[in-house]
């Protein structure tokens, strides 16, 4: 079977991913190909193409079209918990309950429009609809490679009306347990603190947990959002979570919370430095989205995590790798596998997979992200022949070496090289890198070239002969979605890569998957004794992460970097010495 998985259902992170016969073969995001970061408003148009063209796939060849968003029945509940729950913008209530599926509809004539763009034909190829979150669902289980039965979990904002997923795999079918409605929504809660801290919902939550660690969550209590226990939550929106008239506005944009959070917690915060006691703030949401995820894992997966110890997590609030941290330390969990593109894009992968395994395919696990498109030598020459800066070029022979050397020297390095990771994670392919052991290489990158906050933290890859040792763990960590916490004696030969809590989001890379990016970190080991390297994505703050020679030079001449190595090809800046 050939299926084809897509997102941008919910109007952002737009994807698309191929599976043949029950193997994912390509996948990548629009976001890359079309230079806007998450895609709003589109569908994965180009990716698709790249996707098809990549595996010598015709239009026609392909059986199923897997899309995850589904229709609501009137009867499942969630459309009337949402009428009730709204019942204070009464278009919103009625709407839901004698119009829920017209976001569906809107989206199955997308669908339709897209297929026909692409060259498939409407009439012959199916469109399965997949609920959105048995796409997070499936993305995590199948692709896991967990044999034993597995608890499921999924938090994000929403899909169609669900924001919260328990459940269970096993011998392949998914099965539910519990789902909770919008407004009561995790995910929605941190994104509504993610805009009143000063940044954009579905971006900025990462940068919410990075500020975290410099607060005191005891410092303030927030416990008015949400009312909890073990069994429920039920989020406040007279706060936070609102709709219609009870958003708060400002410098005409509307706000995903109500001015009654502004009389009570004070001014949004602006600008880049963190201060009181906006840290504070960002260190008990942090705290309560652990405590209240925590309590319900425990209550809706506690048995099944006795019984086998294994957990899959998929959704948006799946990359707070915080909460993983936590979930990890469970006493029952023995392993947790987080879905590397676990936000809205890697929908695409679980629709698809979701499909594929109902039609008898059997579900390859998921070996690297790696899925994207890669470039050649001769592409990367020519990218540089033709661009408007006439970047000063040569072919080297060891580029690993090279690289090496440079890093060695204190010098941030663009690292280009082989197939495109899917998910918003650089692993070693589109990334800019670091030496860790060399102090302030942070503050400038963070500065010169990523033109980011200075406080944001970066993030170490290591080889895995060492990580049990750096890390206190033999846990799996190839996709940068756990933090752990740093041995005391690392803390002072990688300063560079350890958090304020003295924790680190690390990828734990094997030369299986990425030889060359493991030969390169070896490399640089025999200069510093450090098996370790600082690596951080290959954009700029609000692009998408580079997928071309050509965007991977606009980026290079866009910031202060002086050195960027693409496959074999040294690009240097000119300088007064040259």
């Amino acid at each position: 079977m050939k299926i084809l998985g897509i997102s941008g259902t919910l109007s952002h992170d737009a994807a698309a991913a191929l599976f043949i016969d029950g193997k994912l073969v390509a996948a990548a995001e629009e976001e890359r190909f079309i230079r806007e970061k998450h895609a709003k408003n589109r569908f994965p148009n180009e990716s698709a193409k790249w996707c098809l063209s990549f595996a010598g796939v015709r239009p026609e060849e392909i059986d199923v079209v897997a899309l995850p968003f589904d229709k609501i029945s009137l009867t499942s509940g969630a459309r009337w918990h949402y009428a009730k729950r709204y019942w204070y913008a009464p278009d919103r209530a009625l709407d839901a309950l004698f119009n829920g599926n017209r976001h569906f509809r809107r989206n199955y004539l997308k669908t339709q429009m897209f297929m026909k763009e692409l060259g498939l034909d409407v009439e012959k190829t199916k469109i399965c609809p997949v609920e959105h979150h048995l796409a997070h669902a499936s993305s995590a289980y199948h692709l896991s490679g967990f044999k034993e039965k597995t608890a499921i979990l999924g938090i994000d904002g929403k899909g169609e009306y669900a924001t919260t997923f328990f459940g269970y795999g096993e011998q392949g079918k998914i099965h539910k347990i519990k789902e909770f409605y919008d407004p009561d929504s995790l995910g929605g809660l941190y994104g509504a603190l993610t805009q009143y801290l000063g940044f954009e919902m579905f971006d900025g939550e990462f940068k919410v947990m990075g500020m975290a660690p410099y607060g005191n969550p005891f410092k303030h209590d927030l416990s008015r959002l949400i009312k909890f226990n073990s069994e429920s939550f039920e989020i406040n929106t007279r706060l936070v979570n609102t709709v219609g008239l009870r958003r708060h506005k400002q410098k005409n944009q509307s706000y995903y919370f109500s001015k009654k959070l502004i009389d009570w917690l004070g001014p949004m915060r602006e600008g880049d430095e963190i201060d009181d006691p906006y840290i504070d703030y960002a260190a008990s949401i942090q705290a309560l989205l652990e405590e209240v995820s925590l309590g319900l894992i425990q209550n809706y997966l506690g048995d099944i995590l006795k019984e086998t110890g294994k957990i899959c997590f998929a959704g948006g609030v799946a990359l707070n790798v915080k909460l993983n941290q936590r979930i990890i330390a469970l006493p029952d969990v023995n392993e947790l596998f987080v879905q590397p593109a676990a936000g809205d894009a890697g929908t695409a992968i679980g629709a698809a997979s979701y499909v594929a395994s109902n039609l008898g395919d059997s579900i390859q696990p998921l070996a690297h992200v790696y899925l994207g498109p890669e470039f050649s030598n001769e592409e990367c020459i020519a990218a540089c022949q033709t661009h408007p800066n006439q970047p000063q070029w040569q072919r080297i022979d060891n580029a690993v070496e090279c690289a090496a050397e440079l890093l060695a020297a204190g010098n941030p390095l663009a690292w280009f090289q082989g197939r495109m990771e899917f998910g918003p994670r650089a692993l070693g392919n589109r990334s800019i890198l670091g030496d860790p052991s060399v102090r302030q290489i942070a503050d400038k990158i963070n500065a010169q070239i990523k033109y980011r906050e200075r406080w944001r933290p970066f993030c170490p890859s290591m080889l895995d002969t060492v990580a049990p040792e750096i890390l206190q763990t033999h846990h799996p960590a190839p996709y940068m979605t756990f933090t752990f916490n740093v041995a005391d004696a690392w803390k002072s030969r990688i300063p560079e890569v350890v958090h304020e809590d003295g924790t680190a989001r690390a990828q734990v890379v094997s030369w299986e998957t990425n030889p060359r990016y493991y030969d390169l970190i070896e490399a640089l080991a025999k200069h510093n004794g450090n098996p370790v390297i600082l690596n951080t994505s290959l954009n700029r703050r609000g692009e998408p992460m580079v997928c071309s020679p050509t965007d991977a030079l606009n980026m290079f001449f866009g910031s202060d970097l002086q050195y960027l190595i693409m496959e074999d090809i040294l690009v240097k800046k000119y300088t007064q010495n040259t």
